[in-house]
């Protein structure tokens, strides 16, 4: 059986956690180390108490999360924090966090793993941040009904569609979780269908201005796909179980 330092280091390299910038709340990697003993991977988009308790009921000991547990920046350490050290402390749950470099994996991030969910061949990366493309694009010729009926299925929820380009959607941008604000730069590239999570109000409005179809799924529907995928690879590359442990935020 794989040790904690064995799976961190692996996944360190995979994800190339040292390559990839990122803002500095994000703080990929082992984020709490436990005995070193791992027995079972749980895979979840953030992490809270409700996660952590849930972790514990399935006796998870390395839990993956894409969004982890420093994002507030420097803080005490009580009340939630505290709350969330103690349920990892008291049941040996080492925590792995993993950011943009899940994000822009092209194997197992977010965005190649929903570009694959949607039958799309051929992506290409664009859209530069923190010095590497965030996102990605494909070349099509697929209606746009046909695109919201797809996305619908690869997320098993809601769509909001801004129905502003053109009935044919000929190159389709996509960048999970929140890159509704980047719509200005995702145009400037000759996108005209932007598949994202969520975006801030006055993101509608220039998508009608811009005339670009503008999808959102959902922050938290469009980024379950890279933490289940890496629990996925490394369940097997090391044999042991993973579960996926599900607590949607509604955004």
């Amino acid at each position: 059986m794989a040790s904690l330092s064995e799976i961190v280091s692996y996944s360190d390299r995979f994800l190339r956690i040292c390559e990839v910038g990122d803002w500095d709340n994000a703080l990929n990697g082992l984020q709490i180390e436990n005995s070193g003993r791992v027995t079972r991977i749980g895979a979840a988009v953030d992490v809270s108490s409700r996660v952590l308790t849930e972790a514990q009921k399935r006796n998870v000991d390395l839990l993956l999360v894409h969004h982890g547990l420093f994002w507030p920046g420097l803080q005490p350490v009580r009340g939630a924090l505290c709350r969330q050290l103690r349920l990892a402390f008291e049941n040996d749950i080492a925590l792995y966090s993993a950011h943009l470099p899940l994000d822009i994996h092209p194997r197992v991030g977010n965005n190649a793993q929903l570009v694959a969910a949607l039958g799309l061949k051929s992506p290409r990366p664009f859209l530069e941040e923190k010095g590497r493309p965030v996102g990605l694009k494909v070349r099509v010729s697929l209606p746009r009904s046909e695109l919201v009926r797809k996305l619908q299925k690869a997320l098993n929820g809601p769509v909001k569609v801004f129905d502003f380009g053109p009935k044919q959607a000929r190159a389709i941008g996509i960048i999970t979780g929140a890159a509704g604000s980047e719509i200005y730069r995702v145009a400037d590239e000759n996108i005209d269908t932007f598949i994202t999570g969520e975006a801030p109000h006055w993101a509608a409005v220039a998508a009608e201005e811009l005339g670009v179809n503008f999808l959102l799924g959902g922050h938290y529907a469009t980024e379950v796909f890279g933490v289940k995928a890496l629990a996925a690879h490394l369940s097997k590359r090391f044999r042991m179980p993973w579960e996926f442990i599900d607590c949607p935020t509604g955004l």
